[in-house]
């Protein structure tokens, strides 16, 4: 019997597109990276809690200063990810570490990405898989849905839900598999600063339908509607929900 088709949902080539856009942004020296350098400290974190010293890693997705200077003073080689699809199996594999900055935000199969992964280590190797989750960017969606009242484009694409996550895990096989989540509140006083800041970082859509432009009409009601949000001192609260995924592929390989 065949197996069913996974829903294209997502763009690889989108997907890839906005972390090249992303990565080339952060040539700026007011460019946003809270996001990327959050993950990247609780991976950090994770490593030196767990006593894992790697010595063969591979990074996908950005690999902010503070990781690559743990990893470098582990003595591990950082292979870089760019070539790597999360949605095929990898062209490497035996890593004994593998780091997620982001990109599991938007996989069509993410069962089989989870599986690609666990594929890709070594016996005893360890994941650890950071990305934004469902509970992110309410103000942000609030805006988008008064934009355009009659008949709202789909311009933010669908997150994962945490509480999803667990079953997910052990569906892909993973090993001890712990699942965490942590909020970064912000603060905004204009709609487009929120906004270049998720460029900044990779964060926007990646959909396989691109929507095409907001107008000019839209555009204002998006930039009234977050307002109308805001606190006393004239700044909106805005939430982004981090998912990290940990585990490791057993010591017997399966």
């Amino acid at each position: 019997m065949a197996s069913p088709q996974v829903p294209r949902i997502f763009s690889p080539h989108r997907r890839a597109l906005r972390l090249a856009r992303a990565l080339a942004r952060q040539r700026r020296t007011d460019a946003a990276r809270f996001v990327w350098e959050d993950m990247a400290s609780e991976m950090v974190e994770r490593l030196a809690f767990v006593r894992h010293e790697p010595s063969r890693t591979l990074v996908i997705g950005p690999c902010p200063q503070d990781l690559s200077d743990y990893l470098t003073r582990s003595g591990a080689r950082i292979a870089d990810g760019s070539g790597f699809d999360l949605e095929a199996p990898f062209p490497e594999t035996g890593f004994d570490f593998i780091a997620v900055l982001g990109e599991l935000d938007a996989v069509n199969d993410l069962p089989g990405a989870l599986i690609h992964l666990r594929g890709a280590l070594e016996p005893g190797g360890l994941v650890i898989a950071s990305f934004v989750g469902g509970q992110s960017l309410p103000a942000l969606r609030a805006a988008m849905l008064a934009a355009e009242p009659d008949r709202p484009a789909a311009r933010m694409h669908p997150l994962v839900d945490h509480r999803a996550a667990p079953g997910l895990l052990q569906r892909a096989g993973w090993k001890d598999p712990v699942v965490d989540t942590q909020a970064l509140n912000l603060r905004y006083s204009a709609l487009d600063t929120l906004v270049s800041d998720l460029r900044d970082q990779a964060l926007g859509s990646a959909l396989a339908d691109a929507a095409p432009p907001l107008g000019r009409a839209a555009l204002a009601r998006a930039r009234a509607a977050f307002l109308e949000r805001a606190d006393a001192d004239g700044k909106v609260p805005e939430r982004i929900e981090i998912v990290t995924l940990t585990g490791r592929r057993s010591l017997a390989g399966t």
